[in-house]
């Protein structure tokens, strides 16, 4: 078991009424990612681990969407007529795949260099979807609205959780889903996420977590509860050195995800 940490922190927020920049934007985070943005689609480089957990990630998105919205997951098209928002989309690694599963798909991240990698690769394959080296307050100050929102390793990366939460949220449109994943704040998490995978495996850039700003699950639902959603799922990750693979498992001590609603 380890961590990865991939999408750019944090593709929401500055602007009116929700929050300020430095309470929801680190600009060195963005600027570490931004950095690294030409090897988004390396499945060997720097984000090998994020490709390495996107089938486990994807598993939990296809079977809360469907769920959610009484979806066929069998369908090739599940989510054909659903529009989602990837906050933080990073390089494109779930939009792209949100887009073949008939989503109409915006990807918003901050850093520029990120959004360039996400179109170029995107636009090879032949795929429209949406990207904006934007934040979310832009979106929200249009009046968008989206059936789901993404926020997948984006929150440990984050100063202040509950304001994050409040924004990205508030693109949720009422019945709709939002789906994060992110790291939990325990002497396990430190041991794998931190030493292991930073130090011992060199799986991650070193300094790419902070453990102070890992997020309990009881925090990030109660952050949730306090922007007007629901919890509705909860899901760890877990790795199996063995296997050498993912699995989604109920031990969230290291990696989990959650899905929440909003009522409506």
């Amino acid at each position: 078991m380890t961590s990865v940490s991939g999408h750019t922190p944090n593709a929401a927020m500055i602007g009116t009424g929700h929050s300020n920049p430095s309470s929801t934007l680190d600009a060195d985070e963005v600027a570490r990612f931004a950095a690294m943005a030409d090897e988004w689609w390396d499945p060997h480089g720097k984000f090998r681990p994020l490709h390495d957990l996107n089938p486990v990630r994807l598993t939990f998105i296809r079977d809360s969407l469907c769920a959610h919205f009484g979806l066929d997951s069998s369908a090739p098209r599940s989510f054909e007529g659903l529009t989602i928002a990837d906050i933080g989309c990073g390089g494109g690694l779930l939009c792209e795949p949100m887009f073949r599963l008939g989503a109409r798909v915006t990807g918003l991240d901050p850093a520029s260099e990120s959004i360039e990698a996400a179109r170029i690769h995107a636009q090879a394959q032949g795929l429209d979807i949406t990207y904006r080296a934007d934040l979310a307050e832009t979106l929200i100050e249009e009046g968008a609205l989206f059936d789901a929102v993404f926020a997948m390793e984006v929150v440990e990366h984050v100063p202040d959780v509950p304001e994050f939460a409040k924004v990205a949220a508030s693109l949720v449109r009422p019945g709709g889903l939002m789906l994060l994943s992110t790291i939990n704040r325990t002497v396990k998490s430190y041991a794998l996420a931190i030493v292991g995978a930073e130090f011992v495996m060199r799986w991650l850039p070193i300094g790419t977590h902070r453990w102070d700003r890992f997020v309990t699950p009881e925090e990030l639902a109660s952050a949730c509860q306090e922007a007007g959603l629901v919890e509705s799922g909860r899901k760890g990750m877990v790795f199996n050195p063995l296997a050498g693979s993912w699995n989604l498992s109920r031990d969230t001590d290291v990696n989990y995800l959650m899905a929440a609603g909003r009522p409506g």
